[in-house]
């Protein structure tokens, strides 16, 4: 089945800025009652959440600031994807940065479009078993502290907004529906 519809007419398209991993855009569309307007969006490279088992019933998440938000949000590892970097491999420098650990297992779980009204975005998630410390230079822009959570301290994050990211939100649903039915890498 199709689902591709077509219902706005581009008349034209502008680049607004462009960074290392997506371009912001604004596109003059009619729609076929003859309405004109504009759509400003995030064309996306992809992103990246990578879920880091370190034991049966243990996670590895982070601590971090977010600025738009002011407030300290727990997620698990993951970022935008770089241009010229495969999304696996852009997984395993995400996973390195953020945690400091490699994996010898690295399983995508799915994927999902954190924001379908603003962006074309595709995240793609990866289970991350049989860790091993490796440690990368952390990006300049972030200051992470590393947590390690039990399944019950997730849900529970959960449950009390203290765990509010999106996107690990969104692969926390797909681990836990897909737990047994992901394919390995």
């Amino acid at each position: 089945m199709d689902n591709k519809v077509n219902k706005y007419k581009t008349v034209d398209s502008s680049l607004i800025h462009e960074n290392p991993y997506w371009k912001y855009s604004n596109d003059k569309y009619i729609l076929p009652n003859g309405r004109e307007g504009d759509y400003f969006y995030v064309n996306s490279r992809g992103s990246v959440v990578i879920i880091p088992q370190i034991s049966e019933n243990k996670f590895l998440l982070t601590k971090q600031y977010r600025y738009l938000n002011k407030k300290i949000s727990i997620e698990f590892p993951g970022g935008g994807c770089q241009q010229g970097i495969s999304e696996i491999e852009n997984a395993k420098i995400e996973l390195a940065q953020e945690v400091g650990y490699k994996s010898n297992n690295l399983n995508f779980i799915g994927g999902f479009n954190p924001c379908n009204g603003m962006t074309n975005e595709i995240c793609s998630v990866y289970l991350a078993k049989e860790l091993e410390p490796f440690k990368l230079k952390e990006d300049e822009s972030e200051e992470i502290e590393i947590v390690e959570f039990s399944e019950e301290q997730i849900i529970d994050s959960i449950k009390d907004n203290s765990l509010w990211d999106g996107m690990s939100l969104a692969a926390w649903i797909l681990y836990k529906t897909k737990k047994f039915d992901y394919k390995i890498i």
